[in-house]
């Protein structure tokens, strides 16, 4: 039998990044879809709470269903697994994002908030993302990995609550691939004052991302801005080890 994966991102349905994917995927395994109906950039691991749901398939062929959902990348996720339960995934893969989600990117992405739910519910899980904003981003030098990555993750055998997270460079071509940690990067100069033409004023969130350790050269950040593909092996357990025997010093009254 064919493998079984779900698919889905942050940009919405109808985003060339996830088209891409499907297109580069299909040959290799049966693909259920299920993306948010909208962009949803920047939701995390956040899941909707306050409104109902709703999906609507919007595509489907042989080997291949396409959903559009109204909640996030996470409740897409949810939704897939709970709503199709006939087959159990092989993969959960979130994709590809029109930009960044190296370093501390990360924690914000919808893309990355697919495989980490995914990886919450014990499937084997993946993100790709190209460093290009842009809607017409070119992403046919992706093509020779995403498949090949794909397959490897299914078959890896990542300890549980574990992911990966890929980032590819805006690159013609790519010097090869990095196993890389995530750098230690921080987002500076966030709020933009701005004047509505009606009167009055209103904020938008832009910044710039400072990389607090530039010449570390087994990063993420650093791969990519040599032009290698970045893999960040991620673990959901966010626990800090290095400080339990420190703190028990500091708490030791309350042990």
């Amino acid at each position: 039998m064919r493998p079984y994966f779900i698919l889905s991102n942050d940009d919405g349905v109808s985003a060339p990044g996830l088209q891409f994917l499907i297109e580069a995927l299909r040959p290799h395994a049966d693909l259920l879809v299920m993306a948010p109906d909208g962009p949803r950039s920047g939701f995390g691991c956040s899941i909707t709470s306050s409104r109902p749901l709703t999906y609507r398939r919007v595509r489907e062929e042989e080997g291949l269903t396409v959903c559009a959902c109204s909640g996030t990348p996470t409740d897409c996720v949810k939704m897939a697994l709970n709503l199709f339960p006939d087959r159990k995934p092989d993969l959960i893969v979130g994709g590809i994002n029109h930009g960044d989600n190296s370093s501390v990117n990360a924690h914000y992405s919808g893309t990355m908030g697919v495989a980490i739910e995914g990886a919450l519910q014990g499937y084997p899980s993946i993100a790709f993302s190209l460093c290009d904003h842009r809607a017409d981003a070119d992403f046919s030098p992706l093509l020779p990995y995403l498949a090949d990555f794909a397959l490897k993750t299914m078959k890896a055998k990542l300890p549980p609550f574990t992911c990966l997270n890929v980032n590819f460079p805006l690159a013609p071509e790519f010097r090869g691939v990095r196993l890389c940690r995530m750098a230690h990067t921080r987002w500076q100069r966030e709020v933009e004052r701005r004047t509505h033409p009606w009167g009055g004023e209103y904020f938008w969130l832009v910044g710039e991302s400072v990389n607090l350790e530039p010449e570390a050269d087994d990063t993420d950040r650093w791969a990519l801005a040599h032009d290698f593909v970045a893999i960040t092996p991620t673990q959901l357990d966010v626990t800090a080890t290095e400080l339990l025997t420190q703190l028990k010093d500091v708490f030791t009254d309350r042990q």
